[in-house]
């Protein structure tokens, strides 16, 4: 998937505009199964609604970015929707904190398989790693796992 949905990040607590997750992060390397996997042009850019946090996930198209995917969620394991482009919905998130930096993810959709992921933001709040394990139907599926690496700028 190239676009891993992997971005799912938060704990528990309302966000403040000084949170390190809150800004703009660019997609710098991805690998599937352990391997290098070309990574196109991403962005992913986490603002605060309320007691939500929003992610907006945008791409390249004729050098302007097209946001392509969003969701805003509670991180408290709240369900929240993900739209795509065109606002429709596509699934559902549910976001959870699971240590100081680190945060659960779960993302599920009509016709695509569920993941689990896990997000973990460096100590120096300049590196966001996001990791995915999703494992398509049928008999003979194997499970992917993928790995994001974003730098916040």
């Amino acid at each position: 998937m190239a676009i891993c949905v992997s971005m799912a990040l938060l704990g528990t607590a309302a966000y403040a505009a000084s949170d390190p997750l809150i800004g703009n992060w660019r997609l710098e390397s991805q690998e599937i199964n352990g391997q290098p996997s070309k990574a196109d042009t991403l962005t992913l850019r986490i603002t605060q609604e309320g007691d939500k946090l929003r992610f907006a996930f945008s791409v390249p198209i004729n050098n302007v970015y097209f946001v392509s995917m969003t969701y805003t969620v509670k991180p408290d394991g709240s369900v929240g929707e993900v739209k795509n482009s065109k606002g429709e919905t596509m699934g559902t998130v549910e976001l959870t904190s699971s240590g100081p930096s680190e945060y659960k993810l779960v993302l599920k959709g009509t016709n695509r398989p569920d993941s689990n992921g896990k997000i973990t933001l460096s100590a120096d709040g300049k590196t966001l790693i996001s990791e995915q394990n999703t494992v398509p139907a049928g008999p003979t599926a194997r499970s992917i796992h993928s790995k994001q690496v974003f730098s916040h700028y």
